[in-house]
This record gives C-alpha cells, structure tokens and sequence, in this order.
C-alpha cells in the first residue's frame, strides 16, 4: 500500500464489486471478514473507511480505535448497528444502500401477501398429505383492498410500485415526509389508514422510539380487522401483542420476514424457540428467516449502490 492509497477495511463479506470500484479509484482494500476483533482493532488504526454489514454493532469505542475513519458503509438498508450521533460527532459519512434491494423487498412483500391470501403453504401441505380440500382453502383478492403502508422511504415506495397492477388501494403515511403523492400511491394520515386498511405494511427504520409502536392500542385503533406485513425490523412489533390479536382474529394473518427475537447480527437467539412455536402454530402466519431483500440480484446491486455513493462522496472531497 503506497502513502496514496488509502486503506477501507472489508470487516463483513459483500459481493467483489465494491472491492472493485473501490480499487479502481485509487483505494486499498483489505479483507478482514474472518479475522479476530483483536486484529480488526489493529487494522482499524489506519484506516479510511470501513465495510460492514450485520457481524456487529460498530460502536464509538470501535471509531475511537479509527483517528483517521472518514466513512463507514453498510450493505443494506438500516443503520441501527452504527452509532450514528457519535459517526456525526466525528464527522464521520455512514453509507447504505436500500436502493440495491428495494426490488427484492418489494416483490417479497408481494410474495407473502399472495401466499398468504391463497392459503398456498397450507394447501401444499395438505396436498402433499393425500388432503385434498377445496374450500377450506378458498383464497382472498388482493383487488380491491386499501392497503396501508407505514413509513415511505425507498423501500416503501417500491413495494406501492408493485402493488400497481393489482387494482389496490395504496394509501401512505410518513412522519418526516409530505407531498408524494404519485400514480402509485396517496399520502395519508394516521388516522386515515386507521378508518380505510384492510392490510398494513411496515417500512420504517428502527429507532428507539419505534420500539413496540404497532403494538395492542395501535392493532386495535384500526376501524377494520386487518392483514399485517412487517419486512423492516422486528423490533418495530409488539410479538406479544401481535399473538393476541390473532388468537381474537383481529389480525386476520400475519407476514413476518423480521422478528424482534433476531439479535442484532440477525440470527436467531437461543431463547427464542418458545415464542417462535407460538407464532408457527397459526396457519394465518408465514414466516421468512429475514431474506426479503435478499435475492442474487441484490447481493450485486447492494455493494454496486455503496460503491457509487462512496466515490461520489470521495470526488465532491466529502472523505
């Protein structure tokens, strides 16, 4: 490594284009994806950037181990695993990339829905049994239902995209965002939705404040029984609350591709078996390991994404 070249760390592994982006514009990259913390510490003292995506939480004291740490980049969509406030305090840039799976997360959404109205992993089982019963699984149209989206960033504009040619309703609410209203969509209240949903998807970031918000009161504030989906972050939902309500038959069905017993580098804990048979045991539930933006083509376009918002961010001098 010349003087010139300045040093990013590949802590997590992500598809080789970034390394090869990154490379081609003068950076040097090393990988340390199976290394100890003991050894990404050493490494950090150097370095210009980093590469991560859920090994760990990078917190202050790992920055700290970084004088020289001008951004950090994560493969994917949240950034809760970085302490941001302090990143700022640093002036350090934090880099992600839910542009590169926005298109896997949405035809997920789509996918689960669907399954779930057509009754399609209970029929295969039944089928695959030798049962062979036609009405119990007489399926539910998606035309014609108001569905409501919770939080319109990039993820919930792609899954409104994709519900376009279903003849469906999509209404939106976002706190921090006004007027996008499109073809695709119509900006909404709170309250709106409340009165008009027959299905709510959750697209919002995890924030301390987002903590349990859908749970109990807010499942019970809306005026119709409801379909749920929730491919953001587990967290985000009362799992407690979510049970009871589909034991009361107020959440008609439920698709989880996030669940708030992951741990933070999103595998599941060992205390999680009790809760998880709960939520199995209803046949109005489907339930995916947290691959919703998660497809071979994603896997690309995630570091292509990073790789472009760095070297953009490295020619206006940003880093």
């Amino acid at each position: 490594m010349s003087l010139a070249n300045k040093k990013v760390l590949f802590i997590d592994s992500v598809h080789p284009i970034l390394q090869e982006i990154l490379e081609n514009h003068g950076y040097y990259c090393l990988d340390i994806t199976k290394e100890s913390i003991q050894e990404i510490n050493k490494q950090l003292i150097d370095s210009h950037g980093v590469v991560i995506r859920s090994r760990f939480k990078f917190t202050s004291e790992l920055m700290d181990l970084a004088p020289s740490l001008k951004f950090i980049a994560r493969a994917g969509s949240g950034l809760e695993n970085i302490d941001i406030s302090y990143a700022q305090k640093r002036n350090i840039l934090c880099f992600n990339s839910p542009e590169g799976n926005k298109d896997a997360l949405g035809e997920h959404c789509i996918a689960m829905l669907l399954n779930m109205f057509n009754k399609i992993n209970k029929a295969h089982k039944e089928v695959s049994a030798g049962v062979w019963l036609r009405e119990e699984n007489r399926g539910v149209e998606l035309k014609g239902k108001t569905v409501g989206i919770i939080g319109y960033g990039v993820m919930g504009e792609s899954f409104a995209k994709k519900l376009s040619g279903f003849e469906a309703s999509v209404l939106a609410y976002d706190v921090n965002k006004n007027d996008y209203s499109s073809e695709f969509v119509k900006e909404a209240s709170l309250q709106t939705l409340h009165e008009r949903c027959d299905i709510l998807s959750v697209h919002v970031n995890y924030r301390p404040e987002n903590h349990h918000f859908i749970n109990d009161a807010y499942i019970n504030a809306f005026k119709k029984n409801i379909y749920l989906i929730n491919t953001a972050r587990g967290m985000c939902l009362n799992t407690i609350d979510l049970i009871k309500n589909l034991t009361s038959g107020k959440v008609l069905g439920a698709c989880l591709d996030v669940l708030e017993i992951e741990q933070t580098n999103f595998q599941l804990g060992s205390k999680s078996q009790a809760l998880l048979e709960q939520l199995a045991s209803f046949n109005q539930v489907l339930l995916t390991p947290h691959v919703g933006g998660w497809t071979k083509e994603s896997y690309l376009k995630l570091s292509a994404v990073l790789g472009d918002k760095i070297i953009a961010a490295k020619k206006r001098n940003a880093i």
